[in-house]
């Protein structure tokens, strides 16, 4: 492991900076600002909620409309053009004087952040890498957990210190000033597979080079849309709701702090756990026990009555988390081949930012009509469950036809 990060330390250094920077765009960052955007435009939690939700599916559009790009632009024009564009995003999100441009705002940030800076880091570990791609890929995704460590804390003291939108100034200030050169420094030469550098495009099942209406018209990835949906849904509706689970559980989001702790470290062991089995085992041997630890982690917190259990649920969680970000990283690539493997992961994406999207509302409304979100979780741990048993079906299809 060692001496595969020192040899590709440059490639895996363009996907650590992009999931990290992903995090300006994720939930749990737009979240920190959430009282005061509220405040500062006479929002209530549920306009809030549906404006999010409207900006997020809006930029799930854009996403499978454009994902596309990273077949067909170099990475080394569309990394730091996008760094940019996520910058302006920033800058309007700091300016939004309307609830109008907020909405705008949101969309450009989700774009950027929640979809294309993950997508196409994503993309390139699985064109870049073919016999470690499982190890790349989970070094890649380490971003997005040492950016929910660290970045959280640097905005709430920057918001206390200098105020919300001048936070937001910052931010781009780091995308532009900061990523966008850098990105363009480590992308001044392009990469080509071990062994592979008479043809780039590694096959997939059959042999062949699998187009995005290819892909759609196969059986697998119908298949596979409850469990791309899964993971981001519930995810996102555990700390999107964490407010509301503190009032009914009567705990402080201060003794909850640790459990962020909690859900970073298991996604980052599992991350690496899932890298290094998906390459040693194949990908699809993953699939019947991915959400089988979010189905244990999200049911605790209905009996939880103590700060700990919380922490126990979250790290559980984090373990589901940390499995799926290596698995599509490994799997797309593995089955459908990387010469379109952007488009492909666009339609992937697409579906994982529509489950955040739309969690947040469905949750909203079920709790405005009396069913705390505690409740709620009994019966998501119950479908995870019930998922896990139809992915062992998948898996088991999916290595005969591989095997073929």
């Amino acid at each position: 492991m060692l001496n595969f990060f020192k040899a590709n330390l440059q490639w895996l250094g363009v996907g650590f900076l992009l999931t990290f920077a992903s995090g300006f765009g994720q939930t749990w960052f737009i979240s920190l600002f959430a009282g005061a955007i509220k405040a500062e435009h006479g929002l209530t939690d549920g306009s809030w909620g549906s404006l999010y939700t409207l900006a997020t599916l809006c930029s799930a559009a854009l996403m499978f409309w454009r994902g596309s790009v990273a077949d067909t632009i170099p990475l080394s024009r569309l990394a730091p053009a996008l760094s940019v564009l996520f910058g302006a995003a920033c800058v309007v999100m700091a300016l939004a004087w309307s609830v109008w441009f907020l909405g705008f705002a949101l969309f450009l940030l989700r774009f950027c952040g929640q979809g294309m800076f993950s997508h196409v880091a994503m993309t390139a570990m699985g064109r870049w890498f073919e016999a470690k791609r499982g190890q790349a890929v989970s070094i890649a995704n380490l971003g997005h957990p040492a950016g929910e460590v660290v970045i959280p804390l640097v905005a709430v003291l920057a918001i206390a210190t200098i105020g919300w939108r001048t936070t937001w100034v910052g931010v781009a200030v780091v995308l532009v000033a900061v990523a966008a050169p850098l990105l363009w420094l480590l992308l001044r030469a392009d990469r080509v597979p071990e062994g592979q550098a008479a043809s780039r495009d590694l096959p997939g099942l059959g042999g062949r080079q699998w187009t995005r209406s290819d892909a759609i018209r196969h059986w697998l990835l119908p298949a596979l849309l409850p469990v791309l949906l899964t993971p981001g849904f519930i995810g996102t509706v555990v700390f999107f709701h964490q407010v509301h689970i503190a009032g009914v559980k009567g705990w402080s989001l201060v003794d909850m702090a640790p459990g962020y702790s909690a859900f970073a470290t298991a996604t980052v062991a599992s991350a690496f756990a899932a890298g290094w089995a998906a390459d040693r085992f194949g990908p699809q041997r993953l699939l019947p026990l991915l959400l089988v630890p979010m189905g244990i982690g999200v049911a605790l917190i209905w009996p939880a009555d103590q700060t700990a259990a919380w922490y126990v649920a979250l790290g559980v969680i984090g373990i589901t988390q940390g499995t799926a970000s290596a698995l599509w990283g490994v799997l797309l690539p593995v089955v459908y081949g990387t010469r379109n493997l952007g488009s492909i992961r666009s339609l992937a994406t697409t579906v994982m930012v529509i489950s955040t999207a739309i969690g947040p509302g469905i949750t909203g409304i079920l709790i405005d009509r009396g069913i705390a979100f505690p409740t709620q979780s009994l019966f998501m741990g119950a479908w995870c469950i019930l998922l896990a048993g139809f992915c062992l079906l998948i898996e088991r299809r999916l290595t005969r036809e591989l095997r073929a």
